[in-house]
């Protein structure tokens, strides 16, 4: 068994975006007229406990992710850190990732966060345009955001990141340039770029269905994927997984680890876990979560033993996306037949005794998946 991943759930935003269909909940859904404090007091306690669970093996990375951590202050997320230091052990050099809303920060707090032990810091800044901004329902101020990463350079953090959102309803491509200039004009080291997924029962979702406002079409957002590329890639950031750019040595060493099928354990409600060929997650809810804590038992709902075959799928799916590719020896004649047919259409390339995606061969990587493993 190698090192272990840890991803850390914190299920608690100030307010819920029009486009969110995250595990996460408002103080004012989960109790009446209560606030952060209080619906959140006990639950690094649960997160703590849950974690005697976990397979006591060294950790290389830990992802804070909600949700919206930075709303926790730094000793309460810091007690997780000292918690997996004691249970696990840290590997030297452990990645170890903070999501933030650009407004939910000061230099004071990101100060903390550091002498807690966070090195990396990923802000979610979806856009810089205001309209965009609005129909995605964020709450953040665009200017706040490099106000966020400077204090964040300045405070000490080794890696900074932002992740953006395109095709949202009423984006045009110009308004996208300029979300990925903005992004690229900060001291960043990576960008996370992902396409808008509207998903069903969230307000963005009510929205289209009473025709409000439409989607961009599937042109204006192929367009928008190889816009973010090719600027990313002048700048010095290439891409290594198909929605991420880095500089060198930048990349997010904790989705490195999923991608490559590692080992993982999710800690708190709606988490999941990837231990010794058997995926399982935690109930969803975070009082039904800490009502089974504190009770002494286990908080997974469910389990999932995967099959050979369904590894062997998974490792094709996941290796594609990626920019080092697939071995030859990981695929079946059969596969490498097809993959033959996308090279000849420029979607894919096949080098010495890999497969690797063209820039337009990772806008239709979800098809070409589908057709290796089906």
């Amino acid at each position: 068994m190698g090192d272990l991943s840890i991803y850390v759930h914190i299920p608690y935003c100030i307010k819920r975006c029009g486009y969110c269909d995250f595990n996460t909940y408002t103080p004012s859904e989960l109790q009446d007229g209560a606030t952060l404090e209080i619906v959140s007091a006990d639950y690094i306690d649960a997160v703590v406990q849950e974690l005697q669970s976990a397979p006591s093996t060294p950790v290389s990375t830990i992802f804070f992710g909600g949700g919206t951590p930075s709303l926790l202050p730094a000793k309460d997320l810091g007690r997780v850190i000292t918690a997996i230091r004691e249970h696990n052990g840290l590997r030297d050099g452990a990645e170890i990732t903070l999501e933030a809303n650009p407004d939910s920060v000061t230099p004071e707090k990101l100060a903390e966060y550091i002498s807690v032990g966070f090195n990396r810091i990923s802000f979610g800044a979806q856009s810089f345009v205001p309209h965009v901004l609005a129909t995605l329902d964020r709450t953040h101020n665009p200017e706040n955001v490099k106000k966020a990463v400077d204090a964040a350079r300045a405070a000490g953090f080794g890696s900074i990141s932002v992740d953006l959102i395109y095709g949202t309803p009423g984006e045009s491509l110009d308004d996208w340039r300029i979300t990925v200039e903005s992004a690229l004009a900060l001291d960043i080291d990576h960008i996370s770029a992902y396409a808008l997924i509207v998903e069903t029962g969230t307000k963005l979702a009510a929205q289209i269905k009473r025709g409000d406002i439409s989607m961009p079409d599937d042109d204006v957002m192929a367009d928008m994927y190889l816009l973010v590329d090719s600027m990313c890639e002048a700048h010095g950031m290439s891409w290594y997984e198909l929605s991420n750019w880095s500089k060198p040595g930048h990349e997010c060493k904790h989705n490195v680890a999923y991608w490559h099928n590692a080992e993982w354990w999710g800690l708190g409600p709606g988490a999941h876990s990837h231990i010794k060929g058997e995926r399982f997650w935690n109930v969803k809810h975070p009082s039904a979560y800490k009502t089974r804590v504190f009770a002494g038992d286990s908080p997974i709902l469910e389990r999932e033993k995967l099959t050979a075959e369904q590894i062997q799928d998974e490792k094709i799916m996941l290796s594609i996306r990626m920019r080092e590719g697939i071995s030859f020896e990981e695929l079946a004649p059969q596969h490498l037949e097809r993959l033959a047919i996308y090279k000849d259409n420029g979607y894919v390339s096949l080098h010495e005794d890999r497969v690797t995606l063209t820039p337009v061969g990772r806008l239709i990587a979800d098809r070409i998946v589908r057709e290796l493993v089906m």
